[in-house]
């Protein structure tokens, strides 16, 4: 079992704490060079990465496996921790090592930021994090190979019969597999769809609770 950071926009962020996010997919092949049996720079075929004999060259750059418990980072601020400590709805986590200091999170603030500084996902400290993911499935597949059911557990958003577009296609009521391609577009652009690059898929149960707060910690 590893433990490792992961980080989420704040849509994906929403759709965890709603319980409609169960799936995340990441790229492979950004490192490890034309070693690498996901490495844009060498065009393996698609039967050749996925032969079953192939499988343990898979699971060496394949960063993931079933057990490993990812601790979410998202957008959030600093702040005293008699800041907002009795506000309605403001959920907080106070340092464990500096009990003066906590963390407020920008995803579902709903009111004036008031001069907050919020700070991007990537510098959340470990112990401010406020959801844990235990991953139960791996598996590895093109990006493009997703199926409707995965799409919806990716987390898009539901409208009515239809799901919700993402950036340009904010507007727009889509199919599950339209959703998820424009939720991805939105964050990685046409050219990261386009591409349609070797991704993990893991599933994974959330938990709404900070990775060393729950039993059995990874020093």
């Amino acid at each position: 079992m590893t433990d490792r950071p992961i980080i989420f926009s704040a849509p994906m962020v929403r759709a965890l704490l709603d319980g409609r996010k169960t799936q995340t997919r990441r790229v492979l092949g950004k490192t490890g060079g034309d070693v690498n049996i996901f490495s844009p720079k060498v065009k393996w075929s698609d039967s050749y990465v996925l032969d079953p004999g192939n499988k343990d060259w898979r699971a060496k750059y394949t960063p993931y496996a079933s057990g490993d418990r990812l601790y979410v980072r998202e957008a959030h601020a600093m702040v005293p921790s008699t800041a907002y400590r009795m506000s309605e709805g403001v959920t907080q986590a106070v340092n464990p090592k500096d009990r003066d200091r906590a963390c407020i999170y920008r995803e579902g603030w709903d009111r004036s930021t008031g001069g907050l500084r919020w700070r991007p996902s990537i510098h959340m400290p470990r112990w401010a994090s406020r959801l844990t993911l235990i991953i139960t499935d791996v598996r590895v597949q093109r990006l493009q190979a997703i199926s409707e059911a995965d799409a919806i557990a990716e987390g898009i958003k539901p409208h009515g019969d239809f799901f919700t577009g993402y950036g340009k296609a904010a507007d727009q009521w889509m199919g599950p597999l339209d959703s998820f391609a424009s939720l991805w577009i939105s964050l990685h652009g046409y050219e990261g769809w386009d591409e349609n690059p070797w991704v993990v898929a893991l599933t994974f149960d959330v938990v709404r609770q900070n990775i060393d707060q729950m039993p059995g910690v990874v020093e």
